[in-house]
């Protein structure tokens, strides 16, 4: 019986998924103080057993003021590595890739969980200990709804690069195997690349090569310190949206230069940029994302995964068969259904239950056995 594409293993540097599933960092707002929670530990072990084959950790700051909310995990103290290290380790543990999302929200920080409604805090907010704090991005220019930002000076940058090394230590000390690099969604790395939110007149703005430097030192920082034979990743916005910004021909340029300085796949995804000139919204389809993986991957010759309205098993399969991208994420449908993977490998590969754990096995196999004799029985008597 052939296997289906998706359900291979695929080999990167020297870390082995056993399939191509990815579970997409999903924002939960359930730290403590920056810390992992049993939340955590429960919400992303269900993946591992629900047969992902690379278990990402939500979108993790790496300074204080990089946190989206009061409510997100942080990687910029030793007691956070702690906490994430049970997480790590169950995930490993139980067959799935642990893999962790670091991340700075720039001038899109202090603000709301998104059961709140994810807007920015205001000082009402303080009285209920979630005061506001100041964001900081490459330019004092707010995005849409937010408040003014401050504008990062260069030892602020050089500081923000020694963060992102520092958290990579961390997350080497937690156990993890992959790291990504969140340099989308209009969070700070964005921001940065973006003509639509960089308007700096130093090294870092201007030309399209200046507006690139800080993802390429980031890059270059975390990955002195990541060992050679684990993964580093990098998420991008491969385009602001359709009013204009960083394009796709652009994604495909920094591409190349994150590949030739140490990354090895591309994670695309887009959007999540507003400022002073508007971008409109990518209409929303199955897979609508995955022409811009399928671009990077032909143009560039470098890893690439695709994200976004990736529901149906067979949408997951021919992306992988067709070349388009090398690793499929699922974000939101996997909290709808943590045994997708396993779902899934049932749908194109009819069998028995030889992929669940062991503990769900036995159980799930007297479950068919007794649906069967059901469903005959039911089907003589009619």
């Amino acid at each position: 019986m052939i296997t289906p594409k998706l359900f291979t293993p695929l080999t990167i540097r020297g870390t082995t998924t056993r399939n191509r599933v990815v579970i997409s960092p999903m924002c939960q707002y359930s730290a403590n103080k920056g810390r992992a929670t049993n939340w955590h530990l429960v919400h992303l072990g269900r993946y591992a057993l629900g047969g992902a084959g690379i278990v990402f950790v939500e979108a993790t700051a790496v300074e204080a003021r990089g946190r989206i909310s009061h409510l997100d995990l942080g990687l910029y103290e030793e007691t956070h590595v702690e906490s994430l290290m049970p997480v790590a380790h169950f995930l490993k543990e139980n067959g799935a890739v642990p893999a962790i999302q670091l991340s700075h929200a720039g001038r899109k920080a202090s603000g709301h969980a998104a059961w709140q409604g994810a807007g920015p805090l205001s000082a009402e907010d303080q009285s209920f200990s979630q005061a506001p704090w100041q964001a900081v991005a490459p330019s004092a220019v707010a995005a849409e709804g937010w408040p003014p930002p401050v504008a990062l000076s260069i030892q602020d940058i050089s500081e923000l690069i020694d963060s992102w090394r520092s958290a990579a230590l961390r997350a080497r000390a937690a156990g993890f195997d992959i790291i990504e690099i969140h340099g989308g969604h209009g969070y700070l790395i964005h921001e940065f690349l973006s003509p639509v939110s960089n308007f700096r007149k130093d090294r870092y703005g201007g030309s399209m090569q200046n507006r690139m430097r800080f993802a390429l030192e980031i890059v270059e920082a975390v990955r002195s310190v990541w060992p050679d034979d684990k993964p580093l990743f990098f998420r991008v916005s491969a385009l602001d949206g359709s009013g204009g910004g960083w394009t796709l021909d652009d994604t495909v340029t920094l591409s190349r230069l994150l590949h030739q300085s140490g990354v090895d796949l591309i994670d695309c995804s887009s959007g999540g940029m507003t400022g002073p000139t508007p971008t409109m919204a990518i209409p929303r389809e199955y897979g609508f994302q995955v022409p811009f993986s399928e671009t990077v991957r032909r143009e560039v010759g470098i890893l690439t995964c695709a994200v976004g309205l990736i529901i149906e098993p067979n949408l997951a399969e021919s992306i992988v068969k067709e070349g388009k991208a090398d690793l499929v994420a699922i974000g939101r449908e996997a909290l709808n259904d943590p045994n997708w993977a396993l779902h899934a490998r049932n749908k194109l590969q009819a069998g028995e239950f030889g992929d669940w754990p062991l503990p769900f096995r036995g159980w799930l196999e007297r479950r068919a056995a007794t649906i069967e004799l059901l469903e005959r029985g039911l089907s003589e008597n009619k």
